[in-house]
């Protein structure tokens, strides 16, 4: 496969679940401002963290309002990781290779950018943007279902579940870090019914409440973290993720698993290595915001590599480490 194909399928693939996570966490946020009346700026400024666009947004937005938030994440063009942004760029990748992929996916991913692109500025959306986030999330989801139905699962569909894989256990460790590091207003909200309330919000941005609820029972904060982090069974925890993003590289490589061949590789089989055997009271009692932020680091370092490696593009300037204990260094 051409490194241009392959570079276009695995940007179409991260950009539409990385639309997909935006909704997620704008949507909760929304009915989190119903259990948790009389919250603004602190309930809002995390979502814009969570993407990595705060000093962006100060400058051009200044105080982050729900309106400017939602308005920001869902159709600011100039935003590149806004709803529609993102769209708009998984669009433009298809249509350069609806060679290789099927006319279903196109067919989805052309109705999913011009639902959104037709959405700005109507009352409607404005009223009740919970029905838009709601589309956006099926119609990411519908594509998957789409992908892995009509498409031969060669080096393309690996990509593509390669790139899905990679993005979705980058946002779930982000929406645990922005609850647990930002988005509690107070130290005397722990334990409460306040505390309860949010970290279900959290469950219910990745998907996860009800099969939490059926592995654990009650809400509480270090299972939730054992959950979305660790568990190797639930599609949306960071650990399952890494695994199947791990088995698609391998596939794409011919490299044997347990062995690696490119730093990519050699990467992600330490992720996955470090999660196997982690425990989460020995994350919590030494920092969970620690060990997220360094998480998230080997994460984009695995990103720049998968883009030297397949697509020519040009290697991170520092190597990090192999041990995820050591750190990496994005």
């Amino acid at each position: 496969m051409l490194s241009r194909v392959a570079d276009s399928i695995y940007w179409m693939s991260r950009n539409i679940e990385r639309a997909e996570n935006v909704a997620r966490f704008v949507d909760v946020n929304l009915n989190l401002t119903l259990d948790l009346p009389g919250t603004s700026v602190h309930q809002w400024r995390p979502l814009v963290d969570i993407t990595g666009d705060t000093e962006v947004f100060l400058k051009r937005y200044g105080e982050p309002t729900q309106r400017n938030v939602i308005q920001f994440l869902t159709f600011d063009t100039e935003n590149a990781n806004s709803i529609l942004s993102c769209l708009r760029a998984a669009r433009e990748n298809a249509r350069s290779v609806r060679e290789i992929i099927s006319s279903e996916m196109w067919q989805q991913v052309n109705e999913s950018y011009l639902f959104v692109a037709d959405a700005v500025g109507k009352t409607r959306y404005s009223r009740d943007p919970q029905e838009l986030f709601a589309q956006v999330k099926m119609a990411s989801q519908l594509f998957a279902g789409v992908t892995d139905a009509t498409m031969t699962h060669n080096e393309g569909w690996h990509f593509c579940r390669l790139a899905r894989k990679l993005e979705r256990a980058d946002k779930t460790s982000r929406i645990l870090d922005v609850k647990y590091f930002l988005l509690l207003p107070d130290v005397h909200d722990i334990g409460t019914a306040v505390d309860d309330v949010q970290w279900a919000a959290v469950l219910r941005s990745a998907s996860a409440f009800e099969m939490y609820r059926k592995r654990h029972g009650r809400i509480a904060p270090n299972r939730i973290v054992e959950f979305l982090l660790l568990d190797k069974e639930f599609p949306r925890a960071v650990h399952n993720c890494l695994n199947s993003a791990r088995e698609s590289e391998h596939a794409i490589s011919g490299t044997p698993m347990g062995m690696f061949r490119n730093p990519a590789e050699q990467l992600l089989g330490a992720l996955c290595s470090e999660l196997a055997y982690a425990q989460v009271d020995a994350i919590i009692a030494a920092g969970l915001h620690e060990y997220l932020d360094q998480l998230q680091k080997g994460m984009n370092t695995v990103g720049f590599h998968i883009q030297h490696t397949f697509f020519g593009a040009p290697a991170p300037q520092a190597t990090p480490a192999t041990g995820f204990a050591g750190g990496f260094n994005a």
